[in-house]
């Protein structure tokens, strides 16, 4: 019989598996380890949400600060999608040819596709450096962070470009591994499938 402490491990144990499904690099499973610290962030938008609904409407006392933090949360969100869906696989894209070719060309799709993702990657990244720079900056160098420009006036939307910049960098680290992989004949469509894990507890 499986003893207590492999029982109470085994679903854990299972979700952790599930949820590092589809990786390649041990940089792709620190994302999603990393992506379901930053999925919290939807539940304080929420329930930064549901005070300022409070304060506002219950207690006619609205607050400066809540919009602006909400649009800066899901921004965060959105940005590191891009790094999680590339890590796990799970980006959209149309398998009519790729499912029924030989393994010898699909590896050359593999290596085709993820070239194509690293310099769509690396491109982006620049596009993003630049905008940063120019919202960290003035005209004269200086550093200076772009602001919202209202009665809270945060600096929101440097962040916000902060946080996509560093999303395409890691995205761009992604892409280069992955590209590395498939030249070596190691991308998705080379790996075996994994086996169904079978519960051996009597």
């Amino acid at each position: 019989m499986a003893n207590e402490s492999e029982t109470e491990a085994g679903p854990q144990a299972t979700h952790l598996e599930s949820a590092l499904e589809g990786t390649r690099t041990a940089l792709d499973r620190a994302v999603c380890r990393a992506g379901r610290g930053i999925a919290w962030l939807i539940f304080i938008a929420m329930a930064i949400s549901v005070a300022e609904v409070l304060a506002r409407y219950g207690f006619n006392n609205p607050t400066s600060w809540v919009h602006e933090s909400v649009v800066f949360l899901v921004a965060v969100i959105f940005a590191f999608g891009g790094p999680a869906a590339l890590a796990k696989n799970r980006h959209i894209r149309v398998r009519v040819i790729y499912d029924y070719v030989s393994p010898a060309r699909r590896r050359w799709m593999d290596v085709l596709n993820d070239g194509v993702t690293l310099l769509f990657c690396v491109a982006m990244s620049y596009a993003a450096y630049v905008m940063f720079w120019r919202s960290t900056h003035d005209p004269m160098g200086n550093w200076t962070l772009e602001r919202s420009g209202t009665s809270w006036n945060p600096p929101i939307p440097s962040l916000i470009k902060g946080a996509i910049l560093v999303a395409l960098a890691v995205m761009t680290v992604q892409a280069l591994l992955h590209f590395i992989q498939s030249l070596r004949g190691n991308g998705p469509g080379q790996r075996e499938p994994t086996a169904p894990a079978r519960d051996t507890a009597i």
